[in-house]
């Protein structure tokens, strides 16, 4: 092979690292996003939080305003910007400089995909200092395993006795059942050393733990869980010895919604057997759930939606981050012709500065964009509800914002809209078709509430099976398979019509 030199032109797509942090900051959440906020005002001195009531509107986000109000005209359908930027720009010399450096429309829209995964992160607003409460939002929800022990604590018992209740105590699991038998306990502690503990110790420990709070803590199954509930309650409670009696030799009947069976070996009346479950149904069977565990997350809507004059608003929650601007003391330091170390540090920072709040402005503003277009496409659910949604998917409104798809995925990811039906995240709103006879299009979301509707108003000694639903479907034009109406119901945890029966 002879060695030789050759010339070609080509082109190369490359993420600079401007449209790296747009692309970032675009797909944090509110909460992530108020992290990266405080981070970027603890590590760049450029950066300020404006303490001013009244901001300078951003130009950017009225032409944006104007375009779509202007759109929306015919859709009835209008939107209000609720962000306020403050970039008082005017103090130092090299404006223009700066201005030339940065476009106004920021890249954010590309195809590639990127590898930043957010995290939970503590809610933090620069605006509310006095306002934040740490404890409630910093400590950890109370575990069952807590509760019981703080409960042990209160209980006069002996030394062996107390270490008998705290492995029982360690045995309990976060439903409320135990995960080991008494003979395993007593095993446990005979092989750390506990010669002298017998197994009727550990039983007795263990009624006295059954008395805890939340009632039927500590038991093996279904079965006790449910008696040691019945025995804790008064004896004047009304149907309390019928509701053991059931509880205690005819649950599996009961399980299985036999209720015929049920009243001809109990000798029970109907009348009188749909009292006794009555209460029955207000007991717990899984009682660890009645404690809370983990920690409490916030959700904070991006984006407000309310109707005004027979009319939609948009507006962006202007809460979910401080002001931020470029601090006029330290930019007006900046000199134009020096390049000591010093100078040349600030510069750096000004830039970054600068794109960090076209940044923020960037992600504002496609934000707006895609959930205006979302409520243009869902008046219909946002005026009659869940029955009326339309079918959506993330081409709908990439085409109607000319962004990629994968940058819609991004803004609807973990960012919520607040409105008067309640919060939702922006995905709820897109949902995949099924065809009617009409020749229209139905959206899942619309079957899966046409669904639940049937169900609430279904008889409860006589539920409607899949196909039985299928076929009332089928009725209103709408072509769903048994196999669809099956996986809907399961999505909603919709027990099948075997188990929803119901004798009252």
């Amino acid at each position: 092979m002879k060695t030789s030199l050759q010339l070609k032109m080509g082109q190369q797509l490359t993420m600079t690292p401007q449209l790296q942090q747009a692309i970032k900051l675009l797909q944090l959440s509110t909460l992530d996003l108020q992290q990266e906020i405080q981070q970027a005002l603890e590590s760049n001195p450029m950066l300020d939080v404006s303490e001013e009531e009244e901001s300078q509107p951003d130009v950017q986000n009225d032409a944006i305003a104007d375009k779509l109000a202007q759109s929306s005209n015919s859709n009835e359908t209008s939107q209000e910007t609720g962000t306020e930027h403050t970039a008082d720009d005017s103090s130092y010399s090299s404006e223009d400089d700066w201005n030339d450096s940065i476009p106004n429309d920021l890249p954010v829209d590309t195809a590639w995909d990127d590898v930043y995964q957010s995290s939970p992160a503590p809610a933090y607003n620069a605006s509310d200092d006095d306002d934040y409460d740490f404890e409630s939002r910093n400590s950890k929800g109370e575990t069952l395993q807590d509760h019981l022990l703080w409960q042990l604590n209160l209980t006069p018992m002996s030394d062996v006795d107390r270490v008998i209740a705290i492995a029982v105590i360690d045995a309990v699991g976060a439903d409320g059942y135990l995960s080991q038998t008494a003979e395993e306990i007593h095993s446990g502690l005979l092989s750390d050393g506990e010669e002298e503990i017998e197994l009727d110790e550990i039983q007795a420990v263990l009624k006295r733990i059954q008395q805890f709070d939340p009632p039927g803590v500590a038991s093996a199954n279904l079965q006790e869980c449910l008696l040691n509930q019945l025995n804790q309650l008064p004896k004047e409670t009304p149907w309390l010895g019928q509701a053991k009696l059931v509880v205690s030799h005819y649950i599996n009947l009961l399980g299985n919604r036999d209720y015929a069976q049920l009243i001809r070996r109990s000798r029970i009346k109907e009348d009188d057997l749909k009292q006794v479950l009555k209460l029955i149904q207000e007991l717990n069977p899984r009682p660890g759930e009645a404690i809370q565990m983990g920690e409490t997350e916030y959700v904070v809507p991006d984006v407000f939606v309310r109707k005004h004059s027979g009319r939609w608003l948009v507006e962006l929650n202007p809460e979910i981050a401080p002001r931020i601007r470029v601090n006029p003391d330290y930019a007006s330091l900046v000199r134009r012709a020096d390049s000591s170390s010093d100078n040349t540090y600030l510069r750096d920072q000004l830039q970054e500065a600068r794109w960090f709040i076209k940044s923020l402005q960037s992600r504002n503003e496609t934000l707006l964009k895609v959930a205006t277009q979302i409520v243009e496409h869902q008046q219909g659910f946002l005026d009659y509800g869940e029955e009326a949604m339309k079918p959506l998917v993330l081409h709908d409104i990439a085409e109607a914002v000319e962004m990629h798809e994968s940058t819609i995925s991004r803004v609807t990811t973990q960012k919520y809209m607040h409105t008067p039906r309640g919060v939702f995240e922006l995905k709820y709103f897109f949902s995949s078709h099924v065809s009617t006879d009409s020749g229209g299009e139905c959206s899942s979301t619309a079957i899966r509430a046409i669904i639940k509707k049937l169900v609430a108003a279904e008889s409860p000694k006589k539920p409607l099976s899949d196909s039985k639903i299928a076929a009332l479907l089928g009725e209103q034009g709408i072509n769903v398979a048994r196999r669809t109406i099956a996986k809907y119901r399961e999505a909603m945890s919709i027990p099948p019509s075997n188990e929803r029966k119901r004798l009252i």
